[in-house]
């Protein structure tokens, strides 16, 4: 296990998002960190103490953050559960299926007591399963969407794809973008304006890292935004010209 949080916290440290996969990161990141959401994970964090933001990414690996989902498995959680866990529920709400994942289902989540950045992302790799690191390898649920992944994919229980890609969003990036770990979010409950203002903080932070990373592709992409315009401007003139001529030519026949 400490291996596994070391292995994690140094790719963590060096980890980039894809250029390609950016703006994916940063709308999925920006809507996990709105004021709603974030009310009902740090509900559960209350009971819990796992942290609003590591529910959050499971919410979305495991759901596509549909509330009608349980973070255990993505199954809908007025029901019983039939992937692993399996048996689970029915539950009343979402917020209670969340509570019973994360304190009655492996890898038990609201015991944790390392929440490094070593430590949360080791913890989502055991919620997702050790195959990867048996193997030596990242896991994408952890790295997708990163240059700490580039291909190999469990297709099926126990059944490895060593040429398949994770098209799903990596927790590393999600977190990246949603400024955890960064010096912008100091706490984990947060309301109000306080919370709108640390929210744009950390949004801020992640996006001017990205920009920085990735400096060429945004300087290339300015100077053709800045064309674009110049030529609308000069069209929108030279309509403007064109007009005005017809109006003076059509004003001094009538005279």
């Amino acid at each position: 296990m400490s291996n596994l949080k070391q292995q994690n916290q140094e790719r963590w440290n060096k980890c980039k998002v894809l250029a390609s996969r950016g703006p994916v990161f940063a709308a999925v990141a920006q809507r996990l960190y709105s004021p709603e959401a974030r009310k009902r994970y740090q509900a559960v964090e209350k009971i819990t103490g796992v942290p609003w933001w590591f529910i959050a990414v499971v919410h979305e690996r495991e759901a596509s953050q549909r509330w009608d989902r349980s973070i255990a498995q993505g199954d809908p959680w007025n029901k019983k559960s039939v992937r692993v866990p399996a048996g689970r529920g029915p539950f009343k709400s979402w917020e209670e299926a969340a509570v019973d994942a994360l304190t009655n289902c492996a890898p038990y989540a609201a015991r944790n007591k390392d929440w490094t950045p070593g430590g949360a992302l080791a913890m989502l790799e055991q919620y997702n399963g050790l195959g990867y690191a048996s193997k030596g390898l990242p896991s994408p649920y952890i790295w997708a969407g990163t240059d700490q992944y580039t291909k190999g994919k469990y297709v099926a229980d126990h059944v490895y794809d060593p040429n398949a890609v994770d098209q799903q969003l990596g927790c590393a990036g999600l977190l990246k973008f949603m400024g955890v770990f960064s010096k912008s979010v100091t706490k984990t409950t947060v309301g109000g304006l306080t919370g709108l203002l640390m929210a744009l903080g950390a949004s801020t932070v992640a996006f001017w890292d990205y920009i920085k990373e990735h400096y060429l592709l945004f300087g290339v992409g300015s100077v053709a935004l800045i064309w674009l315009a110049l030529c609308l401007i000069s069209y929108s003139n030279k309509q403007k010209v064109e007009t005005h001529v017809e109006q003076t030519q059509t004003n001094g026949t009538v005279h």
